[in-house]
């Protein structure tokens, strides 16, 4: 569904994608995980159209970005990081002009636009103005409106920064009804946990290239199931282990102070690149 082959993009003297080769395959949930400057955001907006392509292949639901970038962007819907709603439209209204973009008949954009309110579960403020409504039913309506023209492909940028846990679980339980419904979706997020929780799996890319790729579970199971935290003055070193048993027995004794917990992805890629998503 998605095929990236030698994608590189500079910025004057900054590489921020550096031969980037990824395939996605249909209706799978792929999250792709960083930290800040990595590359993440400038794949998207090259991958949506928003950037310049650079040097390398992108092939969307098999359209070519380079050689045919129109059909290539209606294979996609965004999800973007910064809420870009407008506020003196209604939800309904915001559906609507949506659907006009991607040149939608009248009468399918009715019927969508219902069955997006009831997905997103807001029929009750389909007539309230945007500018009215919290950040989290901001981000239900931003997910609408990028599934309005039904893309096979949903990009989310970054879909819940901000809101509060119960928000962000409401937010997660409606991609996950987006990709039950055949929709392949492509997340860069800095909530580990999501990733955990939702994707297939995952690639984590550091100074514009990919460092692991796999499903969650074996690049955690890479390391071990196990973590022990070692508290040391100012000094923190991590540990991993098969079993809890092993890390028990570890952690009686070490010095200092001492947590066990399950091992997480932030521990692989801070294993990988010494440093954290963020």
């Amino acid at each position: 569904m998605i095929r990236i082959i030698g994608l590189s993009r500079r910025f004057g003297t900054v590489q921020a994608v550096a031969g980037l080769d990824l395939h996605v395959q249909p209706g799978e949930f792929f999250a792709f995980l960083g930290p800040n400057g990595a590359g993440k955001t400038t794949t998207i907006r090259i991958l949506t159209g928003l950037a310049r392509l650079g040097e390398g292949q992108v092939l969307l639901n098999g359209c070519d970005l380079r050689r045919d970038p129109l059909a290539a962007r209606r294979q996609c819907g965004l999800v973007p990081q910064n809420t870009n709603l407008d506020n003196e439209l209604t939800v309904r209204e915001n559906l609507n002009l949506h659907g006009l973009l991607f040149s939608m008949p009248a009468a399918q954009r009715r019927t969508r636009i219902e069955e997006l309110l009831d997905f997103v579960d807001m029929s009750d403020r389909a007539d309230t103005f945007v500018r009215n409504l919290s950040g989290g039913l901001k981000r239900r309506v931003m997910i609408a409106r990028a599934l309005m023209h039904r893309p096979p492909i949903l990009f989310l940028d970054e879909p819940t920064v901000g809101l509060d846990p119960a928000i962000r679980r409401r937010i997660w339980g409606l991609l996950k009804r987006a990709r039950q419904e055949g929709t392949t979706l492509f997340l860069t997020t800095h909530y580990i946990e999501e990733a955990e929780l939702l994707a297939d799996r995952v690639a984590f890319l550091d100074q514009g290239r990919i460092v692991a790729l796999d499903a969650p579970q074996s690049l955690m199971a890479s390391l071990g199931n196990w973590a022990i935290d070692q508290l040391d003055g100012d000094a923190l070193s991590t540990s991993y282990f098969q079993t809890r048993e092993e890390a028990s027995a570890f952690g009686a004794q070490a010095g200092g102070e001492v947590t066990v917990r399950r091992v997480n992805l932030e521990d692989v890629f801070l294993h990988l690149t010494g440093k954290k998503v963020r």
